[in-house]
């Protein structure tokens, strides 16, 4: 019975003490926040949030880099709903630890481009799970959740040097059957996804062109702006000669 409430103790101590560590930095955010910043939100940047205190990314950053990887922490952090608190978890949540649940209910919380963009940028992107869920999301009905989808494509074209071509290849359909979406933040994330598919070798290239050109043929006003948007950068010469030249020297 003794052994027993030892550890209830025990338990019950180690929450308090992760409880101390989130106030002390939810404190620490608030001492960097600014009244212009926070009401810049906005109307300068397009992210609409109930809880914010006004805290610069590069401050964000900072309190990242003194707080470390800390899966527990960025549970707690995830939690407290503040807009500056969320986007912490992006930088010192454990990638090897996120799982596949936690990834949809993180997801499903996800109510303005700056969290969905930077979650999928710094962390989503680094997960075993991360095309699965392109798939599974880009069927969402919700706007954050579906581009949050499309998001996170962009970033695995970005970061994910593994990935093979056939992968970002079974994700074009999804490119083109979400084209025709005319809700922003999903037409943004869908462009964004199919102009960094396509910039990521000559296969791709040759691919994410032909979907643009199709694209840009489309009935949907939707599907024309991605489309021309797309076929704009992609035909580039100077981005066709750098895709080129990396071909060649692969072979």
């Amino acid at each position: 019975m003794a052994a027993k409430q030892k550890q209830t103790a025990k338990k019950s101590t180690g929450k308090d003490d992760l409880e101390k560590q989130v106030q002390a930095i939810l404190s620490s955010l608030k001492r960097r926040s600014s009244k212009r910043t926070c009401e810049e939100m906005g109307p300068r940047y397009g992210i609409f949030v109930d809880k914010a205190f006004g805290v610069k990314m590069g401050d964000i950053q900072q309190v990242a880099k003194k707080v470390g990887r800390n899966h527990e922490l960025a549970a707690a952090f995830w939690a407290t709903g503040w807009y500056e608190a969320r986007m912490l978890t992006s930088f010192i949540e454990e990638p090897e630890l996120v799982t596949a649940a936690q990834m949809d209910r993180w997801c499903r919380d996800f109510d303005n481009w700056g969290i969905c963009d930077t979650l999928c940028f710094n962390l989503f992107d680094r997960s075993p799970y991360a095309f699965s869920k392109v798939l599974k999301w880009s069927k969402s009905r919700e706007e954050f959740v579906k581009r949050a989808a499309f998001a996170l494509l962009a970033c695995l074209a970005l970061h994910d040097k593994k990935a093979t071509d056939e992968q970002f290849k079974q994700c074009l359909p999804l490119i083109e059957r979400a084209a025709s979406d005319d809700r922003n933040f999903v037409k943004k994330g869908v462009s964004w996804a199919l102009r960094l598919v396509g910039r990521r070798n000559v296969a791709l290239h040759r691919a994410a062109v032909e979907l643009s050109q199709r694209l840009a043929a489309a009935d949907e006003r939707p599907a024309r702006w991605i489309g021309k948007g797309a076929l704009k950068e992609l035909t580039n010469p100077m981005l066709v000669r750098k895709l080129e030249a990396r071909a060649a020297k692969l072979k």
